[in-house]
């Protein structure tokens, strides 16, 4: 929990977890032209699908704290986790398509948890509407410094082959990237690598630190304090490019494992009957907030980089992502139910 705590001082600096956004006084109002009318004209609820403290509700909660001053009310983060995400995300299909809920929601959500469970209580493509991409950060091959001698990816593989009881790899959950890219690493190497799954980082990383998980190939965002404090290495980074704040840790590709680029990323979503004017200003919102070099900096402490799209190519990008992550749940036999 100490690096949990840690995380969120520097990135939020101030703002209590449990306080809603508050928006500045000049409140922004709609336009009859735009046909928004008063939009918004009272409190924004925005679901976080997945438990306080993680990846996506630590950069959810520093949009809303932007899109509060640019829109002029007040965002209200609310944490509904369970069942990889589909409870919160279920909820907010449910809501009254009127521009007051949205959702966080990730990739698992567009491109992964649909072949994890033989029943959904709702459909991507069918109950929402996506706003517009929202953020990126890559997964990062991390050990305890204490407990594993490896200082590359090269020699953490090759010190795995020696283990004779084999090794075990952490993650947030059944199906989650971090899960899932465990097993593709395991599988492509033929390794004796057991998954742990826990409920978060906050379980993992004390695992991990105590010897009783070996590695884990997790979200960078959870992981970059115990890094840069010395507590874990970093063998690797999953995306294409090293991470700024890490410049002397390799990509997979320099580390000697091509075809391995995997990144996490989320988009904010509404009930699908949500009109289309107010998806728009809140899309013309994140827009400028991601632009922001201030709101950069902080994404790039907490290990993530903000982004912003159409919502035509936020639909684009999870279906594109979809056959690699069925394959990924096929081959490692993962299953939610």
């Amino acid at each position: 929990m100490t690096t949990r705590r840690a995380l969120l001082g520097a990135a939020l600096a101030s703002p209590a977890l449990a306080a809603p956004f508050l928006a500045t006084p000049a409140r922004a109002q709609g336009s009859a032209a735009s046909g928004t009318g008063a939009w918004p004209d009272r409190p924004i609820r925005m679901i976080v699908p997945y438990p306080p403290a993680g990846s996506t509700d630590l950069l959810t909660r520093l949009l809303c704290e932007r899109l509060s001053q640019k829109l002029g009310q007040n965002f209200v983060v609310e944490n509904r986790p369970g069942a990889g995400g589909n409870i919160g995300m279920d909820a907010v299909a449910k809501a009254a398509p009127d521009g007051y809920t949205f959702g966080a929601s990730t990739i698992g959500h567009f491109s992964i948890n649909q072949y994890l469970y033989s029943k959904m209580p709702w459909d991507i493509d069918r109950d929402f509407i996506p706003v517009a991409l929202t953020w990126e950060f890559p997964n990062v091959v991390v050990v305890s410094s204490q407990h594993v001698p490896a200082t590359t990816l090269q020699d953490f593989i090759a010190w795995v082959r020696k283990q004779p009881n084999g090794v075990s790899f952490g993650s947030p959950g059944v199906g989650t990237t971090p899960h899932l890219s465990g097993e593709i690493f395991r599988n492509r190497l033929k390794l004796d690598a057991t998954h742990v799954p826990f409920r978060g980082a906050a379980q993992t990383i004390p695992a991990m630190l105590s010897g009783d998980v070996t590695f884990a190939i997790d979200n960078l965002a959870s992981y970059v304090p115990v890094i840069q404090e010395g507590r874990m290495r970093a063998l690797a980074v999953t995306g294409a490019r090293r991470w700024p704040t890490l410049p002397d840790v390799p990509t997979m590709a320099e580390a000697g494992m091509e075809d391995f680029v995997i990144t996490s990323w989320g988009a904010f979503v509404a009930p699908a009957a949500t009109p289309r004017p107010i998806i728009d200003r809140m899309n013309a919102a994140l827009r400028e907030i991601s632009a922001d070099e201030g709101l950069k900096q902080r994404f790039l402490q907490a290990g993530g980089t903000p982004l912003w799209s159409t919502p035509e190519e936020a639909i684009a990008r999870g279906k594109a992502e979809r056959p690699l992550w069925e394959a990924a749940v096929k081959s490692s036999g993962a299953r939610a139910d």
